[in-house]
């Protein structure tokens, strides 16, 4: 089992023949992803790599019936893509695309509600069910199946921890990057509970950092509401109020988005915590050898 995507999923991809969503292409395409229809606007009637591509959206959908779109466009038409792929019925969106204005997330973040869609990004490496599917940048090498969720703010950390997480014997059930930006179309809460509902994952590592409250509003959620397990990692122990750290989501304001704000709420949630990456590995065999007994 697994969330957003699985080895039927048929992906649409938006930019399909740029120099990095061609080249991206040929990584999801090796790993059995289902891509079947790219769209470049005046390529239209053309294939890359075997898959026909597409002038507009809405033409590509009516010939396909894809169910997910992934988008490799310019930050400048970003916007103008997501409208483009909810008007021709995508409730499934993985933007990939980095700097991205807010304003204009928040605008696509909310189009994307009011149509009931799910839009994971931007700035995201994208979303894996290792075996199954990958949609985005994640180097596959990282992964192997498994029975952990991964929800993570930070991309390179999510490959770091389900890296070793793997080293140890450990799959995913499916990692999800959230996006480096200070909002994003999805948060962590959104899959904290889709990864509740699914049977096949035993345990969920959340994978957070400094800035913004999400990481708050996960913790309660936890307490309230889940029955999965769930450890984590918070990075940026040494980041300097006002600096962003690494991404512009990165960011500690004086007074909030600290690590140990966000430590304090998710301990106080029952959530272990651990202080390296490599420490999620000691936490998650922890709870799969008390699945086991």
């Amino acid at each position: 089992m697994s969330i957003l995507i699985d080895q039927s999923t048929r992906v649409l991809i938006q930019g399909m023949t740029g120099r990095v969503g061609r080249a991206q292409a040929q990584f999801m395409l090796a790993e059995g992803t289902r891509i079947v229809a790219g769209v470049t606007p005046g390529k239209g009637g053309t294939t890359e790599q075997g898959v026909p591509i597409y002038d507009h959206v809405a033409e590509a959908q009516a010939n396909v019936a894809a169910d997910l779109s992934l988008l490799f466009v310019p930050p400048a038409v970003a916007e103008q893509a997501i409208d483009e792929a909810l008007h021709a019925g995508f409730r499934k969106l993985v933007l990939i695309t980095e700097g991205i204005p807010v304003h204009s997330t928040m605008r696509m973040r909310a189009r994307a509600e009011a149509a009931g869609a799910r839009l994971v990004g931007p700035a995201t490496p994208g979303i894996i069910s290792p075996g199954q599917c990958k949609v985005g940048i994640m180097p596959a090498r990282f992964f192997q199946p498994g029975p952990v969720g991964v929800v993570s703010r930070s991309g390179t950390l999510s490959y770091e921890v389900s890296g070793g997480l793997s080293a140890a014997g450990i799959g995913q059930s499916t990692v999800v990057g959230l996006g480096a930006d200070p909002v994003v179309g999805t948060d962590i809460t959104d899959l904290l509970q889709s990864f509740d509902d699914d049977p096949q994952t035993s345990v969920v590592v959340l994978i957070g950092e400094v800035g913004g409250s999400q990481e708050e509003r996960a913790a309660h959620f936890v307490r309230e509401h889940m029955q999965t397990p769930v450890v984590a990692y918070i990075a940026g122990r040494c980041a300097v109020p006002g600096v962003a750290m690494g991404h512009a989501g990165a960011l500690v304001r004086e007074g909030s988005g600290t690590v140990d704000d966000k430590i304090a709420a998710l301990e106080a949630a029952g959530i272990r915590v651990a202080a390296t990456p490599a420490g999620v590995v000691e936490l998650v065999k922890e709870h799969e050898l008390a699945v086991a007994v």
